[in-house]
């Protein structure tokens, strides 16, 4: 049997807010096979952006377990937990959050040469994803000059560029409209799993929800 890309046992995360203790996560418990495609459902407030935090090893103060690819984040130094983000997870954020002063191409082409990619090998791989959304013709455009639905999907060519085992998304299409969304998370979803990763996608949308693999609830800081 395949290892699972991820593997959080009993994760739990609390803050305190003015002199009170607030529990988000609970204990969560998740298994996320190769290649599997999970919506992770809730309303606002629910605590998926913490959760999508703590397995993508963005901030500390977890307890619990945090597997990637079979390493437990909680038991090594920083340096390690970097390496496993930058090697096998990408990330996909409700804002783009491209880089402003650089094009389309170049926005996909940065993340893989930070990872040591050659810079002719680095764009070859950037222009196969951006064609393959449906942006060849965008490619030498600064974000500025596209709209909000090609952003996004720079956006995933970037998440998608150093082949990450494991995406995380969190509301990917929520600053879309309802036709965009539903572009957008298609070729998302079909890029995903043309690529052969796994994805952990967090919404509010039961409609977005049900065109993925499996679906899991957030419910008082642990998963239904």
């Amino acid at each position: 049997m395949n290892r699972p890309v991820v593997e959080l046992r009993g994760l739990t995360r609390s803050f305190e807010q003015g002199g009170v203790r607030i529990d988000v996560l609970r204990g969560v418990d998740l298994t996320i096979a190769p290649g599997e495609i999970v919506a992770l459902l809730g309303p606002s407030g629910s605590g998926k952006s913490t959760m999508l935090q703590a397995v993508g090893l963005l901030e500390g103060g977890f307890g619990g377990h945090i597997i990637i690819s079979g390493t437990d984040a909680s038991e090594v130094p920083s340096d390690e937990r970097t390496r496993l983000r930058r090697e096998h997870l990408g990330f996909v954020y409700q804002f783009h959050h491209l880089l402003p002063d650089f094009t389309a191409e170049e926005n996909v082409v940065l993340p893989q040469l930070v990872a040591g990619t050659a810079r002719g090998a680095a764009g070859v791989r950037a222009r196969e994803l951006l064609v393959s959304l449906g942006l060849e013709h965008r490619m030498t455009h600064r974000p500025s000059q596209l709209s909000g639905g090609e952003q996004q999907r720079v956006a995933v060519a970037r998440a998608l560029a150093n082949r990450p085992q494991l995406v995380l998304a969190d509301e990917p299409t929520g600053n879309l409209d309802e036709k965009t969304s539903d572009k957008v998370l298609a070729q998302f979803l079909e890029l995903v799993r043309g690529e052969g990763s796994a994805a952990l996608v967090a919404t509010h949308n039961e409609r977005l929800a049900a065109k993925m693999d499996r679906v899991v609830r957030l419910h008082e800081g642990l998963l239904e």
